[in-house]
């Protein structure tokens, strides 16, 4: 967005898109609250500039609305520009000037600062009632939404043209409350010339593939997992997972622990031959490894699977086995840690969280999927997907194993790693969302048939779009 701004400006006068981004907030805060008194905290740049444009717009409104300038040296033009045409009152830039107003708009900093805040703006910004954050809270930075110092959340925030990553990634996204991105008027050649390489996760972003009437079970994809001894039920997981999204087959390499995996799951094949023994069969494509294996399984099956070239998901054990060696992956398609597996192999979480999981995906030549309240999932060419559509209900052991599961799945149906990892997240989301308040790991499998249906209607509305 930092790219598309500059291009603008070649297009189009910036004080055209200072007026229509500061006609947007006050359209938003009308919308929102009743009239009250307005104190609108502006700072030097274009964040500011915004500012003074939206007090005018509520100014004229009939609002009581007042503006303190933050003194941090002086301003930029387009900002010196947009506080002259405002003719309200102007009040020092205070905590009490913002314990006595009902609402604080916040157009201090944008999503370009890299600094923490001054003492100054965050002791104003914490004596504020009520927020409406311009762009983003000021202390965001919304190009990783790290948080620079001490950050006043926001009741509202009011955004133009497209949300940047800031917005999405937790802790920042908490601090954002209700989220309205507005048009101002930005030529659409702008944001296409830019070419993004992040997006944020949904159907449009990917194409499920649809059933044909000549499908059957191979052609659906066929889907194995390498079972262990100790953990059966994590390997079962990830067999429903799989099978409740659509997979055409599902087969459990079990070695001489066959047994234990025969209980339940009538449409579940249990393999008890070695497991280089079933390298030979060109229609067993992909394979996960890792759920309910023991790291020294993991090891045991990791290079039978790469010699024989196959496309492989790895989670849980396998990476639980290769913690400080990452480069012991390449050769997988998709990994999915969580975070404490992440930092086991890449090291701990940077301020720069999406940059970090992008450089781990260039470096394993891996599509990662790095599980949280935002999953980010990378590839290895640097696009990136951030996703959000999630419950807080799959905080539960063997939620990851279904997430699996779907993923292969998916894989084995023929789409690409970043795509069916994409999808499978929102699907496994989905059927969070789906599931309630407090649902158990296997409870998501009666969900995920709902979440593709639900996925596919919106893509192909998407397609219409």
């Amino acid at each position: 967005m930092a790219q598309a701004d500059r291009l603008a400006q070649d297009l189009k006068p910036v004080s055209a898109l200072i007026d229509a981004a500061g006609r947007a907030v006050a359209r938003a805060v009308r919308r929102h609250f009743r009239p009250c008194r307005v104190l609108v905290v502006c700072g030097p740049g274009n964040n500011g500039a915004d500012g003074y444009a939206a007090a005018r717009y509520l100014f004229n409104a009939g609002w009581p609305v007042a503006v303190a300038s933050c003194p941090d040296g002086g301003g930029r033009a387009e900002a010196s520009e947009s506080a002259r045409l405002f003719k309200g009152p102007r009040v020092p830039f205070t905590p009490a000037e913002a314990e006595r107003a009902d609402l604080v708009i916040d157009a201090v900093f944008g999503a370009g600062l890299k600094r923490d805040l001054a003492n100054d703006v965050s002791d104003l910004l914490q004596a504020a009632r009520r927020i409406v954050a311009i762009d983003v809270p000021s202390g965001v930075d919304g190009a990783t939404g790290a948080l620079c110092g001490v950050v006043s959340p926001a009741e509202m925030t009011v955004t133009f043209v497209r949300f940047k990553p800031g917005h999405l990634l937790y802790p920042a996204r908490s601090l954002m409350g209700e989220l309205v991105l507005a048009d101002i008027g930005m030529p659409d050649v702008v944001p296409e010339q830019v070419a993004p390489r992040t997006w944020c996760n949904e159907p449009g972003l990917w194409q499920l593939p649809l059933p044909s009437p000549e499908d059957h079970k191979y052609s659906r994809g066929v889907v194995s997992i390498c079972a262990g001894h100790v953990m059966p039920g994590a390997a079962r997981l990830c067999a429903g997972g799989a099978r409740a999204v659509g997979a055409g087959l599902v087969r459990v390499a079990a070695g001489s622990d066959a047994s234990a995996y025969r209980m339940g799951m009538p449409g579940l094949v249990v393999d008890e031959e070695p497991l280089g023994d079933l390298m030979a069969d060109s229609r067993r494509r992909v394979w996960v490894c890792g759920p309910g294996l023991t790291e020294a399984e993991a090891l045991q099956a990791l290079p039978v699977l790469l010699r024989a070239k196959k496309t492989i998901l790895a989670d849980a054990g396998l990476l639980s086995a290769c913690a400080g060696d990452p480069e012991k992956l390449r050769g997988v398609a998709v990994m999915t840690p969580h975070s404490g597996e992440f930092t086991r192999l890449f090291g701990a979480p940077e301020a720069d969280l999406p940059g970090q999981v992008r450089r781990a995906a260039r470096l394993t030549c891996a599509v990662v999927v790095l599980k949280g309240a935002s999953t980010l999932i990378a590839a290895p060419d640097g696009r990136l997907a951030i996703n959000n559509h999630a419950s807080p209900a799959l905080a539960t052991a063997g939620s990851g194993d279904t997430l699996s599961g779907v993923i292969a799945a998916l894989l084995a149906a023929g789409m690409s790693a970043w795509e069916a990892a994409c999808a499978g997240v929102w699907l496994h989301g989905e059927a969070g969302l789906e599931a309630g308040s407090w649902p158990l790991a296997e409870d998501l499998d009666r969900f995920l048939g709902s979440a593709r249906e639900k996925a596919t209607r919106l893509q192909m509305l998407s397609s219409f779009d």
